[in-house]
């Protein structure tokens, strides 16, 4: 198409951006095909949480200081290894 001045050129781009959405919206409708989910299978799915968890101040509070305080016999150890 030949175009010679800006209005011409504006309506030009507006045609085609009309047409290029016809075409997206029939080449992607589904013509009632596609529906819901139905409440078992919406139950099936099954979604993944966080998986790594904070470690470090249940590390400091707990662990460190119960290696670092507590004073055991050697029977105490003895009976610790044995476990």
């Amino acid at each position: 198409m030949g175009v010679t001045n800006m209005k011409e050129l504006c309506n030009y781009s507006l045609q085609q951006k009309k047409l290029r959405a016809a075409e997206h919206r029939r080449k992607h409708s589904h013509d009632g095909m596609c529906s819901g989910l139905s409440d078992v299978e919406y139950n099936r799915v099954r979604v993944r949480q966080k998986s790594t968890f904070s470690k470090a101040r249940k590390f400091t509070h707990n662990r460190m200081w119960r290696d670092n305080t507590k004073k055991f016999t050697v029977e105490q150890l003895k009976l610790i290894k044995t476990l």
